[in-house]
């Protein structure tokens, strides 16, 4: 499980790198299509998915593994118990419990929404009525439904249907949900709380320029003001519903009475960027690659291959020489039972020393000059 959790928590770090981009590219793409910035959210949503990192030598990451799992193999001379090793495992049960947590709100939220609108009546198609709602909003993955109270005027029905129909032609009730599960595993991050914030203000007011993409002054004055007549206060972040004015009422009205179609240029740039961003930040440098390649041998293996390596065998014989170049070193190591004799020749001087193990100290014999 610690594993898993510090695997979670790179893949968390790098997307955060991706998440800045975004941001950016939002700040000075301002007038670009929304749907562009969905998009760059969905790269966001790649990079938390994929624990396959591809090498690239564009790539702008600083480190595709910042916290290495190395540390979990740390040795701990002074204590019995290694504090790299339980941290994570402390770490990980709290996380588990946070997603838990997160995905059991989610569950009962929906269930509770579900039978609200249990005695929901069909209006026509997919579209029903009901007194338990308080604004029209989408709900339903496989067989998308849209839900609208009593209360919506005539003049707004068809603006309002409108909206929620380009959510569903968009798939909104699919991207919603997964980028709030992708939120819940890694709720640790608060840079993803923003995103997932920005990701829902994104899917709105891009489905709200599908609507009025083709509408003329007057029809966008009339969906502004079904917009205010819907608007909602909601202060909990939640996967659903998909509701027509549950979020950022008062900027849509203000982006859909000042819309302007995008000038081809922007667009280009806009798509440009997304391409340079996804090739930069989707991918880590050949370096970090070959490093997550590296075998690692945990601390105690090293110390028993050095253990074993130290060991004598005097049942042998070996003979250990030195490369010769013109002034030569040589060393001969000869090896015997019972008697071991080196040589050491460096300028002309010698020195030999020999040891019998049937002795227990050793003698210098000679030094020659």
């Amino acid at each position: 499980m610690g594993a898993l959790f510090l695997k979670l928590a790179n893949l968390s770090i790098t997307a955060c790198w991706m998440v800045l981009a975004v941001l950016l590219i939002r700040l000075i793409f301002r007038k670009a299509p929304k749907w562009i910035f969905c998009l760059l959210w969905g790269l966001v949503a790649l990079r938390l998915i994929c624990p396959i990192s591809i090498e690239s030598a564009f790539s702008l990451i600083p480190n595709a593994e910042p916290l290495p799992l190395d540390i979990l193999y740390a040795a701990s001379p002074d204590a019995s118990a290694n504090s790299t090793q339980i941290w994570p495992a402390i770490l990980a049960s709290i996380w588990v419990a946070g997603v838990a947590a997160m995905l059991l709100y989610e569950l009962i939220s929906y269930l509770l929404l579900r039978r609200r609108v249990s005695t929901a009546t069909l209006l026509r198609e997919n579209i029903k009525q009901s007194e338990q709602v308080d604004s029209p909003f989408v709900l339903g993955l496989f067989l998308p439904v849209i839900y609208l109270p009593y209360s919506v005027a005539d003049e707004d029905l068809t603006y309002v249907i409108a909206h929620e129909k380009a959510h569903i032609c968009r798939k909104d009730h699919w991207w919603k949900p997964i980028g709030f599960i992708l939120l819940a595993i890694y709720w640790f991050n608060p840079l993803l709380w923003v995103a997932y914030v920005l990701l829902c203000r994104d899917i709105e007011t891009a489905c709200d320029e599908r609507v009025i993409g083709e509408m003329e002054k007057e029809d966008r004055r009339a969906y502004s003001m079904a917009l205010l007549h819907c608007s909602v206060r909601h202060r909990t972040i939640a996967a659903c519903p998909l509701a027509f004015g549950e979020i950022g009422a008062k900027s849509r009205i203000k982006g859909v009475m000042n819309y302007q179609k995008p000038a081809f240029w922007v667009v280009l740039l806009a798509v440009s960027a997304t391409i340079v961003a996804a090739i930069c930040l989707l991918t880590v440098p050949k370096s970090d690659i070959n490093r997550q390649h590296e075998i690692v041998v945990p601390t105690e293996n090293v110390e028993t291959i050095l253990d074993n390596a130290g060991t004598s065998y005097l049942d042998d014989s070996i003979e250990l020489t030195l490369p010769a170049t013109d002034d030569t070193n040589a060393a001969f190591l000869s090896n015997s039972t019972g008697y071991t004799e080196t040589n050491y020749s460096y300028g002309g001087q010698t020195v030999g020393v020999s040891h019998d193990e049937h002795h227990s100290e050793s003698h210098h014999d000679d030094h020659r000059h």
